[in-house]
Formats: structure tokens, C-alpha cells, sequence
């Protein structure tokens, strides 16, 4: 999942008011991993562009790729609500990904 380095100004631009950081480690079940990749590849730019989405990221693991790192940064708790209801998440990741994971976490924090 290659993405553009932020400068300290776009830093300070998505994390201005505030927000809902939403964190998940997934990881695939064996021999899945790499269409897992596919799924995000495919998810990630609609994700990207949700009017409540300030920042949205995922990374897989250097020395493991069944491990995902998502890092993601809401404009408010509405706005995490309206992107799980979206019709890129249901069919992406609800439909395609979640039944291909051995395991998968997720928290919740507000930005300090």
C-alpha cells in the first residue's frame, strides 16, 4: 500500500478540530494474503475520498504481510458511522475481506 509521506502542514490540516482515530490489525488466514491486498487496493481510494474522512491509511507488514495496519481518521463518530454504511465498505470489506481474516482488531481514540 504505497502512500504519499505527509508533510508536518498536511499533519496539522487533518488533525485540525479534532476527530475519531480508528485503529485495526487484521490478519489473513493463511494463503489469503495477498488477495486481502488486492481488496484494500481496490477499497482504498473510495475510502479516501468519504467527505468525512480527514485521513485514512493501511499499511501491511515488512516482515509479515498477513499482518494490515489501519490508521484511520474520522471528522467525527457520524462520519466512521456513515463510511462502515458505505457501499465501497460493505461490498469490499464486509463482503470480501472479513471472511478471509484469522483475526482482527480494532480501537477507537480521540485525538488529543
Amino acid at each position: 500500500m504505497n502512500q504519499p509521506a505527509m508533510n508536518e502542514r498536511a499533519i496539522g490540516e487533518a488533525t485540525r478540530g479534532g476527530g475519531l482515530l480508528v485503529v485495526a490489525q487484521w490478519e489473513a488466514k493463511e494463503g489469503q494474503a495477498d488477495t486481502i491486498a488486492g481488496i484494500l487496493r481496490d477499497f482504498l481510494p473510495a475510502a479516501q475520498s468519504e467527505p468525512g474522512v480527514k485521513l485514512f491509511l493501511i499499511s501491511r507488514a515488512t516482515d509479515d504481510p498477513a499482518q494490515f495496519l489501519f490508521y484511520e481518521l474520522f471528522r467525527d463518530e457520524a462520519a466512521f458511522k456513515a463510511h462502515q454504511e458505505s457501499a465501497h465498505f460493505k461490498a469490499h470489506i464486509a463482503g470480501q475481506a472479513l471472511p478471509l481474516l484469522a483475526k482482527r482488531e480494532r480501537k477507537q481514540y480521540a485525538l488529543m
